[in-house]
């Protein structure tokens, strides 16, 4: 019947949304896990760089999520064509568990705003102190690697003074970095990249609802 059809047709675009914001997710999540901007600060080793374990556990969450809006629009698909009730209720129990780990990482989100950006820029600071008190040669060189990366040059003086570390470590060539405080742009990318992730964990729970 026609209204058969119209239902048929409605499910589907469902499952294809689903789809889609699956996707959405595990893009967002491997960009976050390889982006550059992500890597140099993760992988910068010492003791209390809790940054890497809130960059390790947000690509794993973030997957298992989008694997299970996937399986969730995949099961429906199939519902929808073969009038299956077991594969139904199957879509409906996954898009259930989606919802049972969207709200979580909602709150976290809500209730850390500033955790991540705080972390990201702690592992900058101590980058910064430890090339500014020893001029490590490996330390100089992960700084550099970040203020090459982030387009900019170590951390604005109240007096607009420049340091022995910025002289060492801005980006060559690139005269446009030089007057960006590091920290600044550090917080600026972030908070850009977390509004990415607030929208598409609302939508994601809107939808799944």
């Amino acid at each position: 019947t026609c209204g058969m059809r119209t239902t048929k047709c409605q499910l589907l675009a469902t499952s294809l949304c689903a789809m889609l914001l699956g996707l959405s997710i595990a893009a967002l999540s491997t960009v976050t896990r390889f982006g550059p901007h992500f890597t140099f600060i993760s992988n910068i080793a010492f003791e209390s760089n809790s940054y890497k374990v809130i960059h390790n556990t947000a690509f794993y969450v973030g997957m298992c999520l989008s694997m299970i809006l996937l399986l969730a629009a995949l099961l429906s698909s199939i519902a929808t064509v073969r009038e299956s009730e077991r594969l139904t209720a199957m879509g409906f129990f996954c898009f259930a568990l989606a919802f049972c780990g969207l709200i979580p990482a909602a709150f976290w989100r809500y209730t850390h705003r500033t955790e991540v950006e705080d972390s990201m820029m702690d592992v900058y600071d101590f980058v910064y102190e430890e090339v500014r008190r020893n001029a490590s040669s490996f330390r100089r060189q992960e700084l550099a690697a970040i203020h090459e990366t982030f387009l900019c040059c170590g951390k604005r003086s109240p007096f607009g003074e420049t340091g022995h570390v910025e002289r060492r470590t801005c980006p060559p060539g690139r005269p446009e970095a030089v007057e960006e405080d590091c920290l600044r742009e550090i917080q600026d990318f972030l908070k850009k990249h977390m509004g990415f992730v607030s929208a598409l964990l609302a939508v994601a729970i809107c939808f799944v609802v």
